[in-house]
C-alpha cells in the first residue's frame, strides 16, 4: 500500500473524519513522530497529520491536510528522516523551504510554508501519500545498509 497512491478524500468535516485524525495524532505522539500519512497505518487516503514541536505540546503548532500540492520548494538540507521503525542519518537532499496548498479538516484550501524539519515533514508526507518512499531519496549504499537492516528485522519477527 506504501508504494501506491493513496485516494483523495472527497468528504470533509465529519465526525468520523475527526477522529480519524485525532487518531492520527495520538499514534503520532505514541510513536515519538513529527509526522504520520495515512497510507502508513493502512488506510488509503490522502490524509496526514505534521507536529513538529516533538511532542511539547505545550504552544505546539500542528497541521492536518488532505490532498496536498507541493507549490515551491527552495534551498536545500540534509539531515536525519525515518519512520518510526528506523531512521536514516543525513538522508537524501530536502529542500530547506517548502510551501504546500492543502486542505483542512473541513475542507478548506489553505497554504503554508515550511523551514528546516517542518519543510522536510511536508516532503515526507506527502511522498507517502502518492507512493513514494523516502529510501528513493538516498544513495544506493545507505539503500542497502536500509534494506538489509529490514531483512534482519523480518526474520527476528520485528518488521511484518
Amino acid at each position: 500500500m506504501l508504494e501506491l497512491e493513496a485516494e483523495t478524500v472527497t468528504e470533509f468535516d465529519t465526525p468520523d473524519l475527526h477522529q480519524f485524525l485525532d487518531d492520527m495524532f495520538e499514534s503520532m505522539y505514541a510513536a515519538k513522530g513529527v509526522g504520520l500519512a495515512a497510507p502508513q497505518i493502512g488506510f488509503s487516503r490522502k490524509i496526514s497529520v505534521i507536529d513538529v514541536s516533538k511532542g511539547e505540546r505545550a504552544g505546539r503548532q500542528s497541521w492536518s491536510s488532505s490532498t496536498p500540492t507541493i507549490l515551491k520548494v527552495e534551498g536545500k538540507q540534509v539531515g536525519e528522516e525515518g519512520d518510526s521503525a528506523f531512521r536514516v542519518p543525513r538522508a537524501g537532499a530536502r529542500a530547506k523551504r517548502v510551501t504546500i496548498r492543502a486542505q483542512n479538516a473541513k475542507g478548506e484550501l489553505f497554504e503554508k510554508t515550511g523551514e528546516d524539519l517542518l519543510a522536510r515533514a511536508f516532503l515526507h508526507e506527502t511522498d507517502h501519500l502518492y507512493g513514494r518512499l523516502y529510501i528513493t531519496h538516498i544513495s544506493a549504499l545507505k539503500r542497502d545498509l536500509l534494506k538489509r537492516k529490514i531483512r534482519k528485522m523480518q526474520r527476528a519477527g520485528e518488521w511484518d
